[in-house]
């Protein structure tokens, strides 16, 4: 990956746009994650889908994560 650094949060309405640009000469594939302010483009060349797999997985790992939290906080609240 190319050297950026940002941070955004992540909240139910975010967008996400794939599109594909089939160049000829330069293939690739824009990922687009937005929302009202903020807008990442992940730009995948030829031979980066593997890469773009694990992002997949670990966004998945997050999503289970985040769903855990939640039943563990449903659980205190319920017994508290």
């Amino acid at each position: 990956m190319k050297t950026v650094t940002t941070s955004a949060h992540i909240e139910p309405d975010t967008r996400f746009l794939v599109t594909p640009f089939a160049d000829r000469a330069n293939p690739f594939v824009s990922l687009r994650i937005g929302g009202d302010f903020v807008e990442l483009a992940l730009i995948a060349r030829l031979g980066t889908s593997e890469a773009l797999r694990t992002l997949a997985a670990a966004a998945i790992e997050a999503a289970g994560a985040l769903d855990a939290m939640a039943t563990d906080a449903a659980e205190v609240t319920n017994h508290g």
